[in-house]
């Protein structure tokens, strides 16, 4: 610079704002053509995760107590059908007596229908994880 003072600049935006026709100040869009320095890097969550951090400790969390509150759901239900079935027996004497194939009842539901419910409560808790972790990973991928 040679130290000369700039003339200022005429014009709409040489004396402040210029008055638009009707009197009220005419806007001005400031723009910068480093916006994108602004911005903060964006890490993925799996590196939150990868990394133990604080963020990735409460997703894991999440997805723990989803899939404990699943594991535990199952096993009552399971507890109650197969706890229940003495009880059954026990308030229904009727029963007890019922030949099914020559066997009585309980020894029948106890020996044969008990384990086919138990095979089914698998298979829905594994599927029902699945879902959940499916669901974790889309939730972790969106983000």
């Amino acid at each position: 610079m040679t130290g000369k003072p700039r003339k200022a600049a005429t014009g709409a935006r040489g004396q402040g704002e210029a008055a638009a026709p009707g009197g009220k100040p005419r806007r001005v869009t400031v723009t910068s053509p480093r916006t994108a320095a602004a911005r903060r890097p964006r890490h993925p969550l799996t590196r939150e995760i990868d990394e133990q951090t604080r963020l990735g400790e409460v997703y894991m969390g999440s997805l723990v107590r989803t899939q404990f509150r699943l594991a535990l759901f199952v096993c009552t239900v399971l507890a109650c059908v197969v706890g229940g079935l003495p009880l059954l027996f026990l308030l229904a004497p009727e029963l007890r007596a019922v030949q099914l194939l020559g066997l009585p009842l309980p020894w029948v539901v106890l020996a044969g229908l008990v384990y086919p419910a138990l095979v089914a409560g698998a298979w829905l808790y594994v599927r029902q994880a699945e879902r959940n972790e499916r669901d974790f990973a889309d939730l972790v991928e969106r983000r």
